[in-house]
């Protein structure tokens, strides 16, 4: 096979898979949620191919292991290339039930975690490629990299020359609902050992940026949280050190679910987004850190006004995690995530490069 990488068309950051009725290929992927593959069955899912495997699922869910062929796009890192397909690639097929708490429209999840059965294990060993695929998201559109790069976007970028790396962890046990207890997560996680707020370091309990042997703290990526996710502790500090840096800005009524909001035009605006304080995730094993700058902090939620992106856990006994990374704020920013060597790659916001997520030519050559 001539390429080796692989790539899936975003249309959203949220979970979406198109089905479609033809009898050689069942679905087409066509965006992302961290962790499982699985379809909704029950929404006129018709394949000449399916069929269900013999393994048991240990989950309680209404649902069942299956196989059946999954088609996505190659490319050569520039453009969109030919449909290659998988056959008895495995997933779960369930019932539309498990897709309540989802998008509208949205007909199951393309996993990506470091699950045997993730999407990315099994394409990995159909072509023969190390586990590694790298993603870049945007509000409107972006792209899934599988394999390796060249990561080119327009105009004339070539994106994985530009990436930091860092080391990936691994959470010593699952913990959450759906998961099970005493295995290796399979969820990603990074190393932070402090917190920045406008070049000022925040006072916190630092322990919590470690994650101990019950799989509790650290911090992790998750495209499953819209937005960035702090424990209450650390909520207060990151958010108050926040309100300090800002308080010449005045605040305006909040906006359900965020706490602290702003008019934007108070802020002016930069080539990074509004201009309001730097957030920094200074890294355990490098001399750089993860900048969130506006464009990733602060929400537009109409007529306006700017919210800062940052929840306080709502579910401590589900989400162990004391730093989770949402979809917010990996936006525009390209993300390779090489299990194979244990690392991830980051590129930092795009904008100050000039270029977007989107900016990749979805023009195919094939």
């Amino acid at each position: 096979m001539a390429c080796t990488n692989y790539l899936i068309l975003l249309s959203t950051f949220l979970a979406i898979i198109s089905q479609t009725s033809l009898a050689q290929t069942s679905f087409s992927p066509s965006a992302l949620v961290l962790q499982f593959l699985w379809v909704d069955c029950d929404r006129g899912y018709v394949s000449s191919s399916y069929k269900e495997h013999d393994h048991k699922l240990r989950y309680d869910w209404r649902a069942t292991l299956a196989q059946d062929v999954v088609a996505l796009q190659s490319t050569d890192g520039s453009n969109p290339g030919r449909v290659v397909s998988v056959p008895n690639n495995m997933f779960i097929c369930g019932s539309t039930s498990i897709t309540k708490d989802l998008a509208s429209g949205v007909t199951g999840m393309a996993g990506l975690g470091r699950s045997r059965i993730g999407m990315l294990s099994q394409l990995a060993s159909a072509f023969s490629f190390k586990r590694k695929f790298a993603i870049c998201l945007s509000s409107s559109k972006g792209v899934i990299f599988f394999g390796d790069g060249p990561y080119n976007f327009l105009p004339n970028q070539e994106l994985s020359s530009q990436l930091t790396y860092i080391p990936l962890l691994i959470n010593p046990d699952n913990v959450g609902r759906g998961y099970i207890n005493g295995k290796p997560s399979a969820e990603y996680y990074i190393g932070v050992k402090s917190v920045r707020v406008n070049n000022v370091d925040v006072k916190l309990n630092s322990t919590l940026l470690k994650i101990n042997n019950e799989g509790v703290g650290g911090t992790k990526i998750s495209t499953v949280d819209r937005n960035m996710v702090l424990e209450q502790s650390l909520y207060n500090a990151v958010t108050n050190a926040f309100l300090k840096a800002a308080s010449k800005v005045p605040r305006v009524k909040a906006v359900r679910p965020f706490n602290i909001c702003y008019n934007s035009k108070d802020w002016g605006s930069t080539r990074l987004g509004l201009n309001v304080p730097l957030i920094e995730l200074v890294l355990q094993s490098s001399s750089s850190s993860w900048n969130i700058y506006g464009a990733n902090s602060m929400v537009d939620v109409g007529n306006g006004v700017a919210c800062l992106g940052i929840l306080v856990n709502p579910r401590p006994n589900i989400v162990k995690a004391s730093i989770v990374i949402g979809a917010h704020q990996i936006e525009d920013n390209l993300l390779q995530f090489d299990l194979a060597a244990s690392r991830l790659g980051f590129s930092s916001l795009l904008y100050g490069q000039r270029t977007t997520c989107g900016n990749f030519n979805f023009t195919s050559v094939a």
